[in-house]
């Protein structure tokens, strides 16, 4: 899932923090990419209207 993306459904990083029970600084230190375990809640969260997007998160086998 991307923190565009998020921020473009709930409106800001700070509404995002909120659902997440995280602080702004912990959502706005976030990359490009939602870490996994926020974007599973975030899909659950909006009943699947944000997208957890697996292929994000797959890391290739060493």
């Amino acid at each position: 899932m991307f923190k565009d993306d998020a921020i473009k459904f709930f409106g800001s990083q700070r509404a995002i923090a909120e659902k997440l029970s995280l602080s702004d600084a912990a959502v706005s230190q976030w990359k490009d990419v939602i870490p996994e375990r926020a974007a599973l809640k975030l899909n659950r969260i909006t009943n699947g209207k944000l997208k957890y997007k697996p292929e994000l998160y797959n890391k290739a086998a060493a």
